[in-house]
């Protein structure tokens, strides 16, 4: 069995940052010169990660409407969705790897998330 350590908490502050790193990081890359979509599939997940932050109910969230579990299903079919993308649209380079890369690490966040019980119900 894995450790769960990453808390609401630590997961709350991560997710600000990560939503603008994926708006940006594509432009900084220069992904998007062979196929368009790397470029966007990252901005727009950037813009839709940020609203589903400012609307999860967590410590950081603004409105709070969304239920934390919810977000954490989403962030998984982001995770599963970036780790499909590279295959299915053909990504090459240096998209390939930022997606996959991508990919793997929201799918360990999610997978590392410490259940909200705490540690013993895992």
């Amino acid at each position: 069995m894995f450790p769960r350590f990453i808390t609401k908490t630590i997961h709350a502050y991560l997710d600000y940052p990560v939503a603008l790193g994926l708006m940006t990081m594509p432009f900084l890359f220069g992904l998007g010169a062979d196929n368009p979509l790397a470029l966007w599939l990252s901005v727009v997940t950037g813009v839709a990660a940020f609203t589903l932050t400012i609307l999860t109910d967590h410590h950081l969230g603004v409105v709070r409407v969304l239920p934390y579990s919810l977000h954490l299903a989403v962030d998984g079919l982001v995770g599963i969705a970036f780790v499909a993308a590279p295959v299915a649209l053909g990504f090459v380079g240096i998209e390939f790897w930022y997606y996959m890369g991508l990919g793997l690490t929201v799918l360990a966040v999610v997978g590392l998330h410490q259940p909200e019980d705490g540690p013993a119900a895992a």
